[in-house]
């Protein structure tokens, strides 16, 4: 193709179609802006939306309603065997996915945001070619780059089968193997165990460091979800690794070395979660003025601005906190900066949750980060023991955790674990971004009775 030919202009060009993209695409074109968004799936929602968050959720919510039913013995309610039709939860999973698909694709309409099929290689600093897709070409003046992230593979691994998977065939649920090893106890691994491990799989998880969920996640709330899942897992194997992986007749041989090397070293399935690495190798960015570093991120200054004057990054392919709703704010900030809009990402904190059972859910500061920053900190919790509603729900091992600065009594961190903590800590978030005090918690009502009044009770103790 020649240079200055091209088969279509816009203002804005946005890479990628996840919960970042999407959001810069609709509030770019809500201010004014000529919009253009591609993808190379030809539908908006990205990873979260249709191989990622919104799948993984939905299977979870299939193998809570398999807990409650064997949980609600101790109520006096019993039920017969759960019969699990696979093809129809894998069928009623796609209807959810196709709901939320459609809805974006009204969006798209709504704001007159031009959606385009292809996958997006750059040229220069104008200019992308698109492979798959009807428009070959697109000039554009400026461009966001949110192409998100996939999984990592497993180093030293070069077996391709279809019994290795990755968390996008694991969420397609082809079947549920007798015997499944999940690779890496972070918290896609752990997720999707649980769901096998509802749906009939005897799960062995291994990890090479010695938690699950390593990377500074409280002590605390990771207590109570390693009791439910050694009742859940045949064998939760730390500090240990996989060193080969051959497939023979009956399925894949394993070989480990660690310190808790499973039982077993014979799988149906092996699922891979090691991590995620950013979606810009493909991207030709070296056309470009766009620096990566080393592990492949896109830098960007606090604007989002890349070292190309025309072209901005968001989400995953920045780097951590890899979340979609971080990708999501980033993008609606960025739309408004290229309109011409005082904005800024700059929040106090964001909110992570592990959407096991019980869920793990905190934002914030934990004591050891404030401690490492030099400050007098108050560490004051609760156990659900103490809360009527979690003593109804039959929810005990459930915790509420508040980390204070011990002179002004401010807020620092909120942590939590037990069912619905996701749907709880976006108290904690608020209080954070509006720097309240203990005193601000203990004058909110909270309803009764409700998990969430755990979060005022913690505040009291602070108050004496």
């Amino acid at each position: 193709m020649v240079v200055g030919e091209f088969t279509q202009e816009t203002d804005l060009l946005v890479i990628g179609g996840g919960p970042g993209g999407y959001a810069a695409a609709f509030r770019a074109a809500e201010l004014g802006i000529q919009t253009a968004i591609v993808d190379s799936s030809g539908s908006l929602g990205g990873v979260c939306l249709q191989r990622g968050c919104i799948p993984s959720k939905a299977l979870l919510y299939v193998a809570e309603i398999l807990r409650n039913a064997k949980d609600a013995a101790a109520m006096g309610v019993t039920f017969g065997k759960p019969k699990i039709d696979i093809d129809a939860v894998r069928t009623w999973k796609n209807s959810v996915i196709e709901k939320l698909t459609t809805g974006l694709d009204a969006q798209c309409r709504k704001y007159k945001v031009e959606k385009i099929a292809g996958t997006a290689r750059f040229e220069d600093s104008r200019h992308v070619a698109i492979e798959g897709g009807g428009i070959a070409r697109i000039r554009f003046r400026r461009a966001i780059i949110a192409t998100g992230s996939r999984s990592m593979e497993l180093p030293g691994i070069e077996l391709r089968s279809p019994r290795l998977m990755y968390s996008r065939a694991a969420l397609d649920l082809e079947d549920v193997p007798k015997k499944l090893l999940v690779v890496g106890g972070g918290y896609i691994g752990l997720e999707l165990g649980m769901v096998y491990a509802a749906f009939g799989s005897a799960v062995t998880v291994v990890e090479m460091m010695p938690t699950i969920l390593p990377g500074g996640v409280d002590a605390d709330l990771i207590r109570p979800l390693a009791k439910r899942l050694a009742e859940d897992f045949e064998e939760i194997c730390l500090e240990t690794r996989v060193t080969g992986i051959e497939e023979n007749k009956g399925g894949l041989k394993v070989s480990f070395e660690g310190k808790n090397v499973p039982k077993t070293t014979a799988y149906d399935k092996v699922l891979v979660s090691i991590g995620r690495r950013p979606n810009t190798r493909e991207l030709q960015l070296d056309r470009t003025r766009v620096q990566v570093d080393q592990r492949g991120f896109i830098t960007v200054d606090d604007q989002f601005q890349t070292a190309d004057p025309k072209i901005r990054a968001i989400g995953d392919c920045i780097g951590n906190p890899m979340l979609a709703h971080k990708a999501g704010h980033e993008g609606r900030v960025v739309a408004e900066l290229l309109a011409g809009k005082k904005s800024a990402f700059d929040p106090r904190s964001i909110p992570a949750v592990v959407f096991t059972d019980p869920q793990i859910a905190w934002t914030g500061l934990t004591a050891d980060d404030a401690r490492a920053q030099k400050m007098d900190v108050a560490v004051k919790k609760i156990p659900w023991s103490a809360s009527g509603r979690a003593v109804v729900m039959g929810r005990t091992e459930g915790l509420t955790k508040i980390i204070f600065d011990k002179g002004t009594q401010r807020v620092l961190g909120v942590a939590m674990v037990g069912p619905h903590a996701g749907e709880m800590i976006a108290e904690g978030v608020l209080a954070l971004e509006m720097g309240a005090v203990a005193h601000d918690l203990v004058a909110t009502i909270h309803p009764h009775p409700t998990l969430s009044e755990t979060i005022g009770e913690v505040a009291m103790m602070m108050e004496g």
